[in-house]
């Protein structure tokens, strides 16, 4: 782990009791959902994490509890370090409580999460499908959606694909 990261996890530790994964290089912490507006404002204010580069989710289907980890990649420019903030969520009703208080950009990202994997985010100023039609059931992004196949509007052809050949005109 980076020595700059060190003792940022050991509050994020100490103060939210979290859970430490590093993988590849990247330090993950985990923070429980109702700490998640806490700690990202620590992480601004405390320790200079200026961007929240990145927001996305994971979906471990058909594991229930937690089926969801939103993650938050934070940046901070000042010091040329990342860190990435992971909430695990239930599957049930996920929710997690809105960001856009601490980071504006949150405010889209999070209506994509909503959109893609039904995640709701507690608070959200604009709660409205961004990515999909209105009305349309289902999250695309969960493991579980329906895929719903189409039959190909062609044929092939394996005699025709066989007279184009090079090798077939001997």
């Amino acid at each position: 782990m980076d020595n700059k990261l060190e003792k940022i996890v050991q509050v994020m530790q100490e103060q939210f009791g979290s859970t430490l994964e590093e993988f590849r290089g990247e330090v993950h912490v985990f923070v429980k959902p109702e700490q998640i507006v806490e700690a990202l404002t620590l992480l601004r204010d405390k320790y200079e994490f200026e961007l929240l580069s990145a927001m996305t989710a994971s979906d471990y289907w058909p594991q229930a509890s937690p089926r969801f980890h939103v993650v938050y990649q934070l940046s901070s420019l000042a010091k040329n370090i990342t860190l990435q903030l992971r909430v695990p969520v239930n599957g049930d009703q996920p929710r997690v409580p809105t960001a856009t208080r601490v980071y504006e950009v949150a405010n889209w990202r999070e209506r994509e999460l909503l959109d893609m994997f039904g995640i709701e985010f507690e608070g959200h100023p604009d709660p409205r499908r961004i990515l999909m039609p209105e009305g349309t059931e289902g999250h695309p992004l969960r493991k579980d959606f329906p895929l719903g196949y189409e039959e190909p509007q062609f044929t092939f052809n394996f005699e025709e694909i066989d007279l184009r050949k090079p090798y077939a005109k001997e």
